[in-house]
């Protein structure tokens, strides 16, 4: 019967941790440094209760894992990468060389710091650079979580870059870690570990990038195909199909080394999964809407164990201890007023960015959940049953310390810096940056080209007959853009946008392409020549840059490409009543 204990407590954490989001909107706070507050309270009332601590890395280390999979998943889902193109160069760049650089540079000051404490053992290089490493990502959750909830606009496309950033530089970050936990657990004799060189190093390096960028974008291509061709017979299928392809472009790459017993060939999963996560979100796919709405519940609850289960993993008293606690302020305060502006400066400078852009970008530096879970990663792999046993120091809580203060310092100040910084852009509204925008209302937008001959040129718009559910809300005219009222008068030109109540009911009919190529018998006829089926329908025609809306009229031409609409075929009854 533990299983039904055990289930009573993720649905108590779970109910406790949406109460616990309507207070943080009150107290300007991040949520998920509530989350982290819960665990703890749970660990010492499991404590009070004699259960002991919660010291399992372990299982700390498969958990967060697997929900940290779904976060990034979701990370490069909802990028808009046509708002992110102008900024990708930077982005990534900050993601891969920006983490390294501040990591070493942490890494660096680890190693100096710890021969100046007399609490604190000394560090060796490859114990310090494991610290540095860490900690040198950005956290997605953390960012994505503050841009949102206080609906952050920065100007110069800062959001977007901070979104690609955050969202890509966890892999580097993760490989890093992967790299020197493999450097200490072969000085430490750990067993399956093996001595590696530099050339082993850098080759675990370009393997982890080769393998996991290769992975993330064949199933990313493959994704695409098979949700555009073949069409599911059961409810949120599609959904579902994304769920698996998650999982697997995570595990098959992550695998790859161990089924082969050659680690230069593993690749690195979270890299393949963002990467899969950019390409699925930014396809149009079926049924999108539906899967914004799974992934965005399932990365909340996600993000609510991970937060909660590292609480748990945490013990108040060595958070507090001056072994754990001076060495983390200090290291937060280098990383947070040296480290990352230095890597940003360095980095951002010769594209000519603006001293407040740097400054925001900078600030933004959260460090979150990857941060620990990648600790919890490197501790479980080193044999650690207990802090310390095969580390001289306490890895986990300065990490965890150096999270808290992030979120709670960096976090909750973040929107007063871009004031202050004044790089809040004129519509503070961040959601625009993300892919689901659209998803998250049920309008859609249409527009209408007026041309001379159309039945609304040269009349007011109170003038117009349409439908009671649409509203024009928008008129392009040449270069201007006009909020239409009812007098406004419609001219030869104008394209008028309109919202409009958007079909969700889709599940009644398929939608596929027809290409037209030189033989194919639609070619050089008219729509309403054609003998279609019952029941289908063509609904656009792209030719080449050009969308057409058909009539009967409309010619197909060669080369064209037809989106058609079939209604699925409903089972007939066995017998059908006689007429009267």
């Amino acid at each position: 019967m533990e299983y039904v204990y055990l289930l009573m407590l993720v649905g108590l954490v779970i109910a406790l941790c949406i109460f616990i989001n309507r207070i943080t909107d009150k107290l300007k706070v991040p949520s998920l440094l509530l989350f982290i507050g819960l665990g703890m309270i749970f660990g010492v009332l499991f404590r009070i209760a004699g259960l002991g601590n919660f010291t399992d890395y372990n299982l700390g280390n498969v958990v967060c894992s697997v929900c940290l999979v779904f976060v990034i998943f979701y990370g490069g889902f909802g990028t808009n990468f046509k708002e992110a193109r102008p900024v990708a160069g930077r982005a990534l760049l900050l993601s891969f060389a920006g983490t390294a650089l501040t990591a070493g540079i942490v890494g660096v000051f680890v190693y100096f710091l710890t021969d100046l404490l007399p609490f604190f053992p000394s560090l060796g290089w490859a114990e310090s650079m494991l610290i540095g490493s860490v900690i040198s990502s950005t956290d997605a959750a953390s960012v994505f979580n503050i841009l949102r909830s206080r609906r952050l606009n920065l100007k110069y496309g800062t959001s977007s870059l901070l979104e690609m950033e955050s969202g890509s530089n966890d892999p580097m970050s993760y490989m890093l870690t992967v790299v020197f936990t493999a450097v200490i657990a072969a000085q430490n004799g750990i067993a399956g570990a093996s001595q590696m060189g530099a050339g082993e190093i850098i080759g675990m390096l370009f393997s982890q990038v080769g393998f996991g960028a290769l992975f993330g974008a064949a199933f990313g291509f493959l994704s695409i195909f098979i949700l555009k061709k073949f069409s599911f017979n059961m409810g949120q299928g599609g959904t579902i199909f994304i769920l698996a392809i998650a999982l697997i472009t995570y595990a098959l790459p992550t695998m790859l080394g161990e089924v082969t017993d050659v680690s230069i060939l593993a690749g690195n999963g979270y890299l393949a999964v963002y990467i899969c996560g950019i390409m699925i979100g930014n396809a149009r796919i079926p049924q999108k809407r539906d899967c914004v709405r799974f992934f965005d519940a399932l990365t909340s609850v996600a993000q609510m164990m991970i937060f909660f289960l590292l609480g748990l993993l945490a013990t108040p008293e060595d958070l507090v201890k001056i072994d754990v606690l001076v060495p983390a302020l200090l290291i937060f305060l280098f990383m947070t007023v040296i480290a990352r502006p230095v890597a940003v400066t360095a980095l951002l400078a010769p594209f000519r960015a603006k001293p407040n852009q740097i400054g925001v970008i900078s600030w933004a530096g959260l460090r979150g959940v990857a941060s620990i879970v990648f600790a919890v990663y490197a501790m479980s792999s080193l044999g650690v049953a207990e802090p310390g046993d095969e580390l001289p120091y306490d890895l986990f809580s300065i990490v965890f310390v150096i999270v808290i203060v992030s979120i709670a310092l960096q976090g909750s100040l973040l929107p007063l810096m871009s004031k202050k910084l004044h790089m809040l852009g004129d519509n503070d509204n961040v959601l625009r940056t993300f892919t689901d925008y659209q998803e998250e209302s049920d309008v859609c937008f249409v527009k209408v080209r007026v041309g001379a001959n159309h039945p609304w040129y040269g009349k007011k718009l109170r003038e117009v007959v349409m439908p009671r559910e649409f509203l024009a809300v928008l008129i392009i005219r040449g270069e201007d853009t006009i909020v239409p009222g009812g007098d406004t008068v419609i001219l030869d030109g104008d394209v008028i946008v309109t919202a409009a109540p958007e079909f969700e009911n889709r599940d009644e009919f398929g939608m596929y392409e027809e290409y037209i190529g030189k033989e194919h018998p639609w070619a050089g006829k008219t729509v309403r020549e054609l003998s279609l089926p019952r029941g289908t329908l063509i609904v656009m025609i792209k030719r080449k840059k050009e969308t057409v809306v058909p009539n009967g009229a409309a010619q197909i031409l060669e080369g064209d490409v037809l989106a058609m609409i079939k209604l699925k075929e409903k089972e007939e009854p066995e017998s059908l009543p006689e007429k009267a």
